[in-house]
């Protein structure tokens, strides 16, 4: 069982205006300093013998560690937030104080604590950064101390051969900030029921045709197989109302299908779920289909199906003159760009929106170019990695910047940024220096074996959460869930309700020490 940290190191955890009141009352008495600064993304070998060596040359240790929107190391770190970090160090017997310093460097803390030495390793001794260091520690006469550099440890390295699986560890020291508790968790899913959404957007039919393989043609390196069977899926905007309408709401769907078999199946499998269907069927386009010919673990090809054009004045109408009239808690649009969404018809249908009504959008950058910025003051959007860095034409900056940029950009309440096997990363505000603005939630899948659709699952509860309570915590918690149990199928399959509550209670048993 994971036991939660015992409060008595807790108290070591300080800030710098703690720190430099404890200085300047004089409770150090005659006793020295020594500062270490650095990331400890993970405390390693190295690390201990750099705090020890440091720890030998002064009465009083204090580490200060960089915060996390600072660190630039790579575009998905720190692979541990900042608060568990300095837990981390805190459990220390050596370490005497721990800050998280919010400055972009250790000078401003160096010249706030006037620290007798200045610890750093000797790889470190002829850095640019040092050598600013030391001029700080000139100005009062400070020490700059080079601790032995026999051995040396990367955290980068540890972390991208062979992370450590930490997400348990994670959602403790998120929920306990946040005052959430796996009762409260249950309770939100408990409160879905009831809540209407009105969901607009393209339908899909997921194909899987399955394979076996024969062998591979003579002339060319085109491998040869024999059909077995074909599962269709009801997908795209089609399988959010199924998620919405699994996890307990009431649903009204709005759609464009073609006059065809495979929209007789979509309509049908909406029915049968009980969700409501304003359908326009035309005629001239077939229903947007995509089938992947799977052979073995392997998905050998895809082959679509589909009439982009955008729909007609007159169904733009329609659709807009639906969402004045239905009465919905939240509205989503859900964007695939084959037709419903595009420059001229979007703004169009966001002004239809009733005042006060939850607004969320996804706009999905696959075989088609979406865009979600064309969703601006939405109350939640959820693109993935891909998307973001697609709507703000950058592909280089780290993952908080990416999220923080994006959220400036929208206008909006909350991005859900997700990460696909690294989980999601939720901004929730504009202190972008304000670690309680980013939090990271690790993917709980267990065993991926179709992460397609895991991302409509998250959109699901993550609007339901956010209706149900305020927190972007627990909607981030319970979108994720839903998107790790959508992983595990094969195929687009709707997560019930009472499945996130049997894995958020198996998570509860291993977070929480027996009674």
């Amino acid at each position: 069982m994971l036991q939660k940290p015992a409060d008595s190191y807790r108290t070591k955890i300080r800030s710098l205006d703690e720190l430099r009141r404890i200085r300047r009352q004089g409770l150090f008495e005659s006793k020295s300093m020594v500062l270490c600064h650095g990331v400890f993304d993970l405390v390693h070998p190295g690390h201990i013998r750099h705090l020890t060596y440091a720890k030998e040359k002064a009465d009083v240790l204090v580490v200060s560690i960089t915060a996390d929107i600072h660190i630039a190391k790579a575009k998905y770190r720190p692979f541990v937030p900042q608060d568990l970090r300095a837990l981390n160090l805190a459990a220390l017997e050596m370490v005497d104080y721990v800050m998280i310093d919010h400055n972009p460097t250790p000078i401003p803390t160096i010249l706030a604590l006037h620290p007798e030495f200045f610890a750093k390793g000797f790889e470190y001794s002829n850095n640019p950064k040092t050598v600013q260091e030391v001029e700080a520690l000139n100005t009062y006469g400070g020490e700059l101390l080079l601790t032995p550099g026999d051995v040396v440890y990367s955290s980068s390295h540890i972390i991208e051969t062979a992370p450590p699986n930490l997400s348990l560890e994670k959602l403790m020291l998120l929920m306990e900030a946040e005052g959430v508790g796996f009762d409260r968790l249950c309770g939100v899913i408990d409160g879905f029921r009831g809540k209407r959404v009105h969901v607009l957007g393209d339908t899909i039919v997921d194909s899987l045709s399955y394979t076996t393989l024969i062998g591979g043609m003579g002339k060319t390196p085109t491998p040869s197989v024999c059909f077995s069977n074909r599962v269709d899926f009801v997908g795209g905007a089609a399988i959010v109302a199924k998620h919405l309408r699994a996890a307990g709401a009431e649903v009204v769907f709005s759609t464009v299908l073609g006059d065809d078999k495979l929209a007789e199946m979509v309509l049908n499998s909406l029915e049968e779920d009980g969700i409501e269907c304003r359908t326009i069927i035309d005629r001239s386009r077939p229903t947007t289909h995509k089938n992947a010919f799977v052979c073995g673990d392997y998905r050998l090809l895809k082959v679509d199906t589909v009439d982009n054009r955008s729909i007609t004045n007159e169904q733009v109408d329609t659709f807009a003159q639906e969402l004045r009239d239905i009465k919905a808690d939240a509205v989503a649009f859900c964007d695939f760009r084959h037709g419903i969404f595009n420059h001229n018809t979007t703004p169009f249908l966001i002004e239809a929106i009733p005042n006060g009504c939850f607004k969320v959008a996804d706009s999905q950058v696959a075989s088609r170019w979406g865009n979600i910025l064309e969703f601006g003051g939405f109350d939640l959007i959820t693109p993935n990695e891909k998307e973001a860095r697609f709507a703000l034409g950058d592909q280089d900056a780290g993952i908080r910047t990416i999220a923080a940029r994006l959220y400036e950009v929208v206008g909006c309440k909350t991005v859900i940024l997700k990460l696909g096997d690294r989980g999601l990363l939720t901004c929730r505000g504009r202190e972008h220096d304000n670690p309680r603005t980013y939090f990271v939630v690790d993917s709980f899948a267990r065993h991926v074996v179709d992460p397609v659709g895991a991302g409509d699952a998250l959109l699901a509860y993550a609007t339901l959460s956010l209706l149900v309570d305020k927190s972007e915590v627990v909607a981030s918690i319970l979108g994720s869930l839903a998107a790790a149990l959508e992983c595990e199928y094969d195929g687009n399959v709707h997560i019930l309700h009472e499945d996130v509550h049997t894995r958020l209670e198996e998570i509860k048993k291993l977070c929480e020490p027996s009674s």
